[in-house]
């Protein structure tokens, strides 16, 4: 294991004091000489866990790919290689992933990162190209693995196993417990860890059932939505084209939301997670696929307006709510006739709705702003907060999350400031260059 004066910089730049239980269980087991089984609940902390032993299995001077870690979606392999890059390791990162050219990747894989994140279909693309070198490589993390599988990516994740001739160890990792490990994962002398979400956060978790006179739940959705304090909420269905309806319906009632879900193109569903982290939008309406595996801080509510097939798959979307010692309730909305699954519990409070009218939501205290840079342009979040601030006026508290990506950049601004901001630095240049700035769509 790393040293623990080591260690505390590592914290600090995550923004934490000390890991958690199943954190410090995790790394001690993965620094073994053994593979491990992690399995702990969404929102626990599983990424810290796994990549902070990482970091004391790799060799500075050794000039290629030493770890792999595989996740089931861009989305959170885009998440793993943030968390290390704000552990300031000194380790070179890499993601790849389907959705943005491949020919940047292989630009990017000629100098080789010591920890190499993807998802399966596109790590296996690369591996038929030979665009790295894989006998480097001595550790493999399989972070959700099991939504990995469910999405199809065996025969994928099988190749990519089959092109490490020197793995020595291997990390699975899961939030759902009793998952069958496939046949072509040879573990060896495995250890799992297990984290059951304890007592405190199970309390902290209020359930509550919301009944809908119409098979048609929209309406009692929008009631329920304008009862909430104009807080955010994560609503789920099981359906790509429901969601998109619902999100539709709401619209034409007053309430702007976004949708996200696999059948979006990559880059629309990172603007909707960004306008939902940001503040730019209060409720994303999704499928299962925001279930776990996302940075989605500080939820205090979840709906559930269709009720998954599976009860792992209820407990993973319940999880992005009373995180981290916060409380959270989940809403389902049930019609009175609608069948029961057997993991509901059958004890729920309901919670009534009056039907008179509601008063709407609060518009979203931030507007997301595109810029035309980023990273590939000599652009970081400091540059943006000084252009803004010195040409457009804007003060400390005028600005919210900012993103910066390789080729472009999202800000978030009080919804008040928008306009005069725009219109200040319409002519103006950023860092000696003019960018396109305008509200992202």
């Amino acid at each position: 294991m790393i040293p623990s004066q080591q260690t505390a910089p590592i914290l600090a730049n995550l923004g934490i004091t000390a890991l958690n239980t199943m954190q410090e269980a995790a790394s001690r087991a993965i620094a073994q000489d053994h593979d491990t089984v992690l399995v702990a609940p969404t929102g626990s902390g599983k990424t810290i866990a796994f990549l902070l032993p990482i970091l004391g299995l790799l060799k500075p001077n050794q000039p290629t790919v030493q770890c792999l870690v595989l996740a089931p979606s861009r989305e959170l392999a885009l998440q793993i290689e943030q968390v290390w890059k704000k552990m300031a390791t000194g380790f070179k990162v890499n993601s790849c992933y389907g959705g943005h050219p491949v020919e940047t990747e292989i630009k990017n894989l000629s100098n080789p990162p010591a920890l190499l994140v993807g998802t399966p279909g596109r790590i296996a693309d690369h591996l038929d190209r030979r665009s790295f070198d894989t006998e480097g490589i001595h550790t493999l993390v399989l972070d959700e693995f099991d939504k990995s599988l469910e999405l199809g990516f065996h025969d994928e994740m099988s190749f990519i196993v089959r092109q490490l001739p020197n793995l020595r160890k291997q990390v699975l990792v899961s939030a759902t417990h009793g998952i069958e490990i496939p046949e072509f994962i040879r573990l060896r002398n495995p250890q799992t860890v297990i984290h059951e979400a304890n007592e405190e956060s199970l309390a902290a978790l209020t359930m509550k059932v919301v009944y809908s006179p119409e098979k048609d739940k929209i309406e009692t959705l929008f009631n329920l939505l304008c009862t909430l304090d104009s807080e955010p909420a994560l609503i789920f269905l099981n359906h790509r084209e429901a969601a998109e309806r619902t999100r539709d319906e709401l619209s034409q009632r007053g309430i702007q939301a976004q949708v996200y879900h696999g059948g979006m193109e990559q880059p629309d569903r990172e603007r909707a997670l960004i306008q939902f982290r940001n503040g730019s939008i209060r409720y994303l309406i999704t499928t299962d696929l925001a279930a776990r595996g996302l940075d989605i801080p500080e939820m205090k509510y979840v709906i559930h307006y269709h009720l998954p097939l599976k009860g792992h798959e209820f407990v993973h979307r319940n999880g992005r709510t009373a995180r981290m010692h916060a409380s959270g309730t989940a809403y389902v909305i049930l019609s009175r006739d609608e069948p029961r699954p057997d993991y509901l519990p059958d004890s729920l409070p309901e919670y009534g709705i009056l039907s008179d009218f509601q008063t709407l939501p609060d518009p979203p205290d931030f507007v997301t702003l595109y810029v035309s840079g980023g990273r590939k342009n000599k652009l970081n979040k400091i540059d943006i907060v000084g252009f803004f601030g010195q040409k457009g006026q804007l003060d400390k508290g005028d600005l919210g999350r900012i993103d910066v990506q390789d080729f472009i950049s999202f800000a978030a601004v009080k919804r008040d400031k928008v306009q005069n901001l725009l219109a200040r630095i319409r002519d103006e240049k950023m860092k000696g260059k003019k960018y396109k700035i305008e509200i992202a769509r």
